[in-house]
């Protein structure tokens, strides 16, 4: 298990829908995928989830990835989430 704390940074052209490009990046990856903002912790692959969590730009999270591909999904939702940074 690892876990990367990120600022998120994504710039002005970012897609229409964020949240639910993430979770569909999440899902691509066999690991278990947690994002943590304040005192939540909720399944990366979860759109509901991730919609209550309300992140904007330039919020702190942690991203936690548990599994064989650990390593390539963290790299991957960061480079997403700081995109514009």
């Amino acid at each position: 298990m690892i876990s990367k704390s990120i600022n998120i940074h994504v710039t002005e052209n970012k897609e229409e829908r964020p949240v639910a490009f993430l979770v569909q990046m999440a899902s691509q990856f066999e690991s278990k995928i947690l994002i943590e903002a304040g005192n939540k912790r909720i399944n990366g692959k979860s759109i509901m989830g991730m919609m209550s969590l309300g992140l904007d730009d330039l919020d702190n999270i942690t991203v936690v990835a548990d599994g064989a591909d650990e390593e390539t999904a963290i790299t991957t939702i960061e480079k997403y989430l700081t995109k514009g940074a």
